[in-house]
């Protein structure tokens, strides 16, 4: 038996043993590896791409590929967050404790946007419990609900005297609702204490919890969107915890009650452009979206799903001409288009097809 501890007893000096420099270089030698920064640094360079024998299930690829970054093209240009529009938005974020996709998502337009005073609330908290190929959003196991959550946006978003906003959210598997019931209090805070804004939600498939969906319709936002990301064939790979018609059936839905509704897709993630024009079509069909929008799937980290192909802005404006003819009330088509578009740009500021698209949009909100 295994006598007791005595607490008073002095606690016992462990001396190192000195490591013989040798016999480290031999550990190394049978098991190397960096001692520390990015592991895949020294790991040489990759022979064969996985992305086209996983997410495209071509076969052997035609030429070789590789699994390193691809350079960015010319055509993809973010601008760097700067000037005090920027430091505005930045402090009244900090001061009343709020996450924004922006941040946590690294969306590259983060800087245009916040200089204009523009950003999508996140609600909920930053950690989700979900994890999705794509997103750059923590995961895990949320710690708490915070319920003072709504009025602490509601106040931020009078502060800023926006015409429109978007809010967002990680998804909260545990709760029962989803986060359903935060989600309608923050809607109608944020109506009361900005009745001339319109608001934009951005909401999470609930698990196809259609009662808590409920309670988000009767808070009744402007434009209701829930994205479905990435074609059919490829949810096990991009959202192995989501149903691609859970997420036609929860947009139908919202259109059936009323509200306008819109999603959005990446590509350049392993999809074929006939799986666009086919998403297009059971969105039409099924669900009678309203509006889409379309953007570069751009790779966050290493541990994320690789890029397959960067999408020029050519076939980004037949997405947007395929999408029209297809009945879309609007089509925002484009490599840097995330799905946060906002309805406050002036229409002077604008030309050509981001003018169709703001009136477009105009129309949608002023006959909701």
């Amino acid at each position: 038996m295994t006598p007791p501890i005595d607490p008073a007893a002095p606690v016992p000096v462990v001396t190192p043993v000195p490591q013989d420099p040798a016999a480290l270089q031999r550990t190394l030698a049978r098991h190397p590896r960096p001692l520390g920064g990015d592991p895949l640094r020294s790991a040489g360079r990759p022979l064969v791409s996985l992305s086209g024998l996983i997410l495209n299930n071509t076969g052997p690829a035609p030429t070789p590929n590789h699994l390193a970054p691809k350079r960015k093209p010319d055509w993809l240009r973010a601008k760097l967050p700067g000037g005090p529009g920027y430091e505005r938005l930045r402090n009244i974020m900090s001061e009343h404790k709020l996450h924004t996709v922006c941040e946590e998502a690294g969306c590259p337009n983060m800087g245009e946007c916040w200089a204009r005073g523009v950003a999508t609330i996140m609600i909920l908290g930053d950690t989700c419990t979900r994890a999705c190929g794509f997103c750059n959003v923590k995961t895990g196991r949320p710690v708490i609900l915070d319920t003072d959550e709504p009025r602490r946006v509601a106040e931020s978003l009078a502060l800023m005297g926006l015409k429109h906003v978007v809010i967002t959210s990680v998804n909260r598997d545990e709760l029962k609702d989803g986060g359903a019931g935060i989600w309608a209090e923050t809607i109608l805070q944020t109506r009361a204490a900005c009745p001339e804004m319109s608001i934009e939600v951005l909401i999470p498939d609930l698990e196809g919890n259609w009662e808590a969906l409920q309670l988000i319709i009767e808070a009744r936002p402007e434009i209701l969107n829930h994205n479905l990301e990435t074609v059919r064939r490829m949810y096990p790979a991009v959202r192995p915890q989501a149903k691609f018609d859970r997420s036609l059936e929860l947009l139908r839905r919202c259109k059936d009650a009323g509200l306008v509704t819109k999603t959005g897709i990446m590509v350049g993630i392993g999809e074929r452009d006939d799986e666009v024009l086919d998403l297009m079509d059971d969105l039409r069909a099924a669900a009678d979206t309203d509006i889409l929008t379309i953007g570069q799937y751009l790779q966050p980290t290493r541990n994320h799903l690789p890029i397959d192909r960067w999408v020029t802005p050519e076939t980004f404006a037949r997405y947007r001409e395929q999408g029209l003819a297809r009945g879309f009330n609007v089509v925002e088509s484009g490599p840097m288009v995330r799905s946060s578009y906002h309805a406050d740009e002036q229409a002077d500021r604008l030309s050509g097809a981001a003018r169709e698209t703001h009136e477009a949009m105009g129309r949608l909100l002023n006959h909701r």
